[in-house]
């Protein structure tokens, strides 16, 4: 995983206001999951290639692996991509039309991003 470039001031600006809301869903649906399919979550700290955390689901001999930024990063931004090296676009979509978090579609786009990942275990 790379460092991200934004591709405006602006996109950096709503990143930094997502970044949190977004890690906080993403955590909260993986639990919800992670209860509803009795599965094993391990959190592990990583300094590579800066600060941040695996989530390391288990379920029976199954196990997905998933950096949480990575994982963040798909909520927040158009068309995330690790493998591309193009600047990155804020999902202006999460914000409604007064400039205010879209709590429903955050909440949306995080619950889809983990069943995803809850479907690849089997």
């Amino acid at each position: 995983m790379q460092t991200p470039t934004f591709k405006s001031r602006q996109d950096y600006e709503l990143a930094e206001v997502l970044m949190q809301p977004i890690l906080i869903r993403l955590l909260d649906n993986i639990r919800k999951e992670s209860e509803r399919q009795n599965c094993e979550v391990i959190y592990e700290d990583i300094t590579f290639p800066f600060p941040g955390y695996n989530v390391c689901i288990k379920k029976g001999e199954v196990v997905e692996k998933r950096n949480l930024w990575e994982l963040c990063f798909h909520i927040c931004f158009e068309n995330y991509n690790p493998e591309n090296n193009v600047p990155l676009v804020t999902d202006r979509n999460l914000f409604d039309s007064e400039g205010e978090l879209d709590w429903h579609l955050l909440d949306e786009k995080a619950k889809n991003l983990v069943a995803k990942i809850f479907s690849q275990l089997g």
